[in-house]
């Protein structure tokens, strides 16, 4: 079992920046891998960044490329996204995820967080 809490969510300008935190209670952290989603009202979830166990590899959804940046710390079990140059469209409710594959798709992730708010304002 892994349970997920996420934090570091709020109201932002357009422009500005924010970096969520997950928190994660495994004993075996180190074997998922982990992403970020988002769900903003109406819409389905979508993928925004995904990292592998090792933290070695990255993958991120074409609208946050070059603006987001997932990382891990293993020893810490914690997962971050650290997201700049904020606008309108990445407002949505931000997930983490784990799961055993590198994937874009939610339903390759086992485990799912709370989810934490983001509001950007233009």
């Amino acid at each position: 079992q892994v349970q997920l809490v996420e934090s570091g969510g709020g109201l932002v300008q357009a422009g500005g920046s924010l970096r969520l935190s997950c928190a994660a209670s495994a004993r075996t952290f180190s074997r998922y891998s982990m992403a970020w989603f988002r769900q903003a009202p109406g819409q389905e979830r979508a993928f925004v960044a995904g990292i592998s166990w090792s933290g070695r590899t990255t993958h991120y959804a074409d609208s946050v490329k070059g603006r987001f940046t997932i990382s891990r710390d293993i020893p810490r079990k914690m997962v971050y996204l650290e997201m700049n140059s904020l606008n309108p469209e990445d407002t949505a409710v931000y997930h983490c995820a784990a799961g055993t594959l590198d994937s874009s798709l939610a339903d390759e992730y086992d485990y799912w967080g709370q989810g934490t708010p983001v509001t950007v304002s233009s």
